[in-house]
Order: C-alpha cells, then sequence, then structure tokens
C-alpha cells in the first residue's frame, strides 16, 4: 500500500478558487451571508470592500443587499480580529471568532489605551476606564444607536484627547471616545450601525449588542482553521499562522485538531487539507473578476506566486502590504483596475491573456459600473497602478 504523499497542482489550487471563492459565473450565490461564509470573513477596513467583494460574488449585485445583511437583519458583524484586520463575519461564526482572536486583541487594546491615557491624558487609571466603559454602554441602551460625538453629551470623558507621537510630523490627536468605542467592538459590546451618511462613509453610530455564547478557545480556533481550509486548502502552516495572526504553536495545535493531512504543492512544498479533500475538484468555466482592494481572495495567503507574479506585486500593493484593486483571469491576478471621477471603470492588463479573458474582464467591468451607478470609490489604501489608472 502506498504512501506517497498526495499532490494539489497550481492549476486545481486555482480551480478550487473560482468555486469556493464564488468567482466563476456559475458559482455566485443569492445572498451576502453566503458569501461571507464562502471567503470566511469579508475584510471590512475600508468600508467599501466589504460591498464591492460581496456583490463581485453576488449573481445579482445589490448595494441593499449588503446593507441588509449588516444594519437590517444586523447577520454580519464587524470584528477587529485576525491580524488586527477588521472582518465582516456571519453572526453564526461571530462567536468563533470573538472567542478565538477578537478578545484576546481586546485585551492588548485595553491594556494598550490604558498605557497611552496614564502617559498622554490626565487623571486616567484602570477604575476609571472601567467606569467610563459602563457608562458608555447605560447611555447606548438609553439611546438605542448614537455616534461617538452623541456619546460624548452622555459620557464628557469621551471628549478628551490625546496626542499620539508628540513632536514628530505624523502627531496627531485621538480622541478617548474613538479608542474607546473601538475597543468596546472589539470586546463584543457593540456594533457598528448604518452609516450617517453614503455607505462608503465611515461616519457610523453605535449600538449596544446581545453578548454571544461562551466557546472554549481551543474549540473556536479549530473552527477558524477548520472554515479557512475548507475555503482556502491547499495551504501552507505559514499561510495559516500569517491569516490568522495566532502563534505558530496555536496555529498547528488548531490544524492538528481539525485533523488536517498533508498534501504536496508545486516544487515540493508542504500544504494542508481538511480531511477527504485531497481528491480533485472539477474546473469551472472560464471566468473573470474585478476584486477590490484588499478583497478576501487576493489577501487569503502568505505564499502568492501560484496566483500573482512577484514583479506585479509593486504595482498592485503600497508599502504597508495591502493590495489594491485587482483583475483576475481563471484565477490568476492579470492587471489591476480602478473607477476615474467620471465613473469609467479601466484597468490595465500585465500581459496579453487573450481575447476571450479581455472580453470577459469588460463584461465584469460593465457589470460593476452598472450596479455602482452614480457612486464613486477610491481605495482607502492607494496603490501605484490604481494611482496611475485614474490621473
Amino acid at each position: 500500500m502506498s504512501s506517497r504523499v498526495p499532490s494539489v497542482s497550481d492549476e486545481q489550487r486555482r480551480a478550487r478558487v473560482g468555486r469556493r471563492h464564488l468567482l466563476a459565473p456559475s458559482a455566485r450565490v443569492e445572498r451576502v451571508e453566503q458569501v461571507a461564509d464562502a471567503v470566511v470573513g469579508l475584510h471590512a477596513s475600508d468600508p467599501a470592500t466589504v460591498y464591492l467583494s460581496a456583490c463581485a460574488r453576488l449573481a445579482v449585485p445589490s448595494a441593499a443587499e449588503v446593507e441588509r445583511a449588516l444594519y437590517e437583519d444586523v447577520s454580519l458583524v464587524k470584528l477587529l480580529s485576525m491580524r488586527r484586520t477588521l472582518f465582516a463575519v456571519t453572526e453564526g461564526f461571530a462567536p468563533y471568532v470573538s472567542a478565538s482572536t477578537a478578545r484576546a486583541i481586546a485585551v492588548k487594546e485595553r491594556a494598550t489605551l490604558l498605557k497611552h491615557l496614564r502617559e498622554l491624558a490626565e487623571g486616567w487609571d484602570e477604575p476609571r476606564l472601567a467606569e467610563t466603559e459602563r457608562a458608555v454602554l447605560a447611555a447606548l441602551e438609553r439611546r438605542g444607536e448614537a455616534t461617538t460625538s452623541e456619546l460624548g453629551e452622555d459620557v464628557p470623558a469621551l471628549r478628551e484627547t490625546m496626542v499620539m507621537s508628540a513632536g514628530k510630523p505624523y502627531a496627531a490627536k485621538q480622541s478617548v471616545g474613538s479608542r474607546l468605542l473601538r475597543l468596546l467592538a472589539s470586546d463584543g459590546h457593540v456594533r457598528r450601525c448604518r452609516p450617517r451618511g453614503s455607505w462608503l462613509s465611515s461616519g457610523y453610530p453605535w449600538a449596544p449588542v446581545p453578548q454571544w455564547p461562551d466557546v472554549p478557545v481551543r474549540e473556536a480556533k479549530a473552527e477558524v482553521v477548520r472554515r479557512w481550509l475548507a475555503a482556502y486548502g491547499p495551504a501552507t502552516v505559514e499561510d495559516v499562522k500569517w491569516w490568522t495572526g495566532w502563534t505558530l504553536g496555536d496555529t498547528r495545535r488548531a490544524l492538528a485538531d481539525v485533523g488536517a493531512v498533508e498534501v504536496a504543492l508545486a516544487g515540493g512544498v508542504a500544504g494542508l487539507v481538511l480531511p477527504g479533500d485531497e481528491g480533485p475538484v472539477a474546473e469551472p468555466e472560464p471566468w473573470a473578476a474585478l476584486l477590490p482592494g484588499l478583497d478576501p481572495t487576493v489577501m487569503g495567503w502568505r505564499g502568492r506566486d501560484w496566483y500573482l507574479r512577484p514583479e506585479d506585486v509593486p504595482a498592485l500593493f503600497d508599502r504597508a502590504g495591502n493590495a489594491g484593486p485587482t483583475v483576475w483571469w481563471c484565477g490568476r491576478v492579470v492587471g489591476g483596475w480602478a473607477q476615474r471621477a467620471d465613473g469609467e471603470v479601466v484597468w490595465r492588463l500585465f500581459a496579453d491573456v487573450g481575447a476571450q479573458a479581455e472580453a470577459a474582464v469588460a463584461v465584469e467591468a460593465a457589470r460593476l459600473s452598472g450596479w455602482l451607478g452614480e457612486v464613486r470609490v477610491t481605495p482607502r489604501f492607494r496603490t501605484p497602478l490604481e494611482r496611475g489608472l485614474v490621473a
């Protein structure tokens, strides 16, 4: 009986992306909750990314469908979690994300905030911070929802400021309220409500949320890894560690808990999949996609050479490693795109990808322009290619 490790080719990895990340037209779905679960979580550091990522995968793209999930049904929850990044995850998955990652981040955020308050503001200590948190939650219970500024009317301590990096060219004032509300959100006490402006706005009010059920940390980490491998596997241990932001020990323990199976990737690299997922998947039909900056697919792995040429990285990523808008063809990044001030969606391909690919990209650009309508999107983290396309 052979003990040979099964192999998964780069072509098979790209086929999985088309199907499992809902990017092939036949894989698209009806509801945004299906999208969020398919990619484990939608990046939400830039408010536009949630909408653009979801609509790229919806059979009928619609900002209203995303708003329904975020603000009406509240079936999508934004949590500061993996890699200290804001993700929108489904309500059912949120307790696992909270227990595995967000709570630990909240502990560090609280310690950092308390340190800054002691150093940069007067009269702050741990009891006062806890008292202020209780006062904020009580005010939100009375109001139902409120912005940080509105809460400052009820809890004046929120209006106090700290000067960060004093004396440096990048010195900036931060209000206690902006930091404290983010901390309460990380802890699962409050959520972001519908913005007072457009869906591109970061000016949102806050509302209290019911406490999620307690999940043991080890169980939560295993569930996060199980879902992630189902969507992103095969992947390396380094990929999992990077995406979660966990220690190597926690990463390996969670992989063992789900019984991850070793496979051989291109070049003899060791990869991992869930048990029973070693076999091939059917190739989807040829597909193109215009994905936004920070889309979960382009940010899904630390090792990206199998879908992104290293020479194209400087054009598509900023200096901090944030991805800009990307053009995909059958599981590869083949270019980038942008929206100009007049609304035109424009793109640039890095090489000749053939007439079929170019036609498919044009169809996706028209589809994107169609649902955006009068909305104009500028990525929060701008990249050289995106800037060049709109210049």
